[in-house]
């Protein structure tokens, strides 16, 4: 079994150590004794457990950016990973659905559907770059399939100016879902302060009009590429297909049907058991009076 080099130098260490006791040829040194306190050490890493993200390099340093044993990086890395994804889950974030990449849990895919505003009916599909080191390393990144005109896209590269809400990313306090509301805020509040694209803020600042005309061909372009293929291969990249009504509108019934099931299950149907306030009363905690049940 293959040992990490720093457990290795550990076990070779107190190995000797006894055998020097017990042989009693041990050296005697000259500086006073010192007191040994229990070193603290990390469990052992659970055999045939592999992390999904970056492994590791040979050269790295014993300890990570945050403070974690080098071979314990890539599973707190994941962990941190999970943990963000299930916080985007319980926002449930209006127009915005994400998915972890196959490949790498760095990278997530993901689309904005804009509902109203000048950016009304786009569809935008982007992706997300998480730093290896994070969350200790630099904010996310957000980029666009295809540039969107927005004086905080880079018309070249589609990047979003995230850096811009997030100047220093904080551990514990910035989240990822964050990011996600701030890609979909820009649409509706829009900001002309240092673009990344001058163009669309000297139009949004000098000629609104053009400025719509520009928006509405862009969302029109955006939307012209929805159904091309991912430009990343990777089975859990977000793609679309047109509206086929044999595979389709059974998917779309469930979903109605499902909205109008909350409903319909309290109407006419008898409930049973204790409530927490008796009908026509404001009494917490109350059930019809009467002797104990055995």
């Amino acid at each position: 079994m293959n040992l990490n080099p720093f457990w290795s130098m550990s076990a070779n260490t107190s190995r000797k150590r006894a055998d020097e006791e017990q042989s009693g040829h041990a050296d005697q040194r000259a500086s006073p004794g010192r007191t040994h306190f229990g070193k603290k050490v990390l469990p052992p890493i659970p055999k045939n457990a592999t992390p999904i993200t970056k492994p590791a390099t040979m050269g790295s340093a014993a300890h990570s950016a945050n403070g974690t044993h080098a071979s314990y990086g890539p599973f707190y890395l994941e962990y941190s990973l999970l943990a963000e994804f299930t916080l985007v889950i319980k926002q449930k974030l209006p127009g915005i659905y994400v998915q972890p990449s196959y490949k790498s849990a760095l990278m997530w895919f993901g689309v904005i559907f804009i509902r109203h505003g000048l950016y009304q009916d786009g569809v935008f599909k982007f992706t997300v770059y998480i730093p290896d080191n994070y969350p200790d390393g630099e904010c996310p990144k957000l980029v666009f399939d295809i540039p969107v005109f927005h004086p905080l896209v880079d018309p070249v590269s589609g990047e979003l100016d995230v850096r811009r809400a997030f100047t220093k990313w904080r551990r514990n306090h910035n989240h990822i879902w964050q990011v996600l509301m701030y890609a979909r805020t820009v649409f509706y509040k829009i900001n002309t302060t240092e673009p990344l694209n001058p163009e669309a803020a000297v139009l949004y600042e000098k000629d609104v009009q053009l400025f719509k005309s520009r928006v509405v061909d862009s969302v029109k372009l955006c939307n012209s590429h929805l159904f091309d293929q991912p430009k990343i291969d990777d089975p859990y990249a977000i793609s679309f297909s047109p509206w086929n009504p044999a595979i389709h509108e059974e998917a779309k019934e469930r979903m109605f049907t499902y909205k109008r099931r909350p409903e319909e299950h309290h109407r006419g149907t008898q409930v049973s058991g204790l409530s927490w306030v008796k009908p026509g009363s404001t009494q917490p905690f109350s059930k019809e009076d009467g002797p104990p049940q055995s």
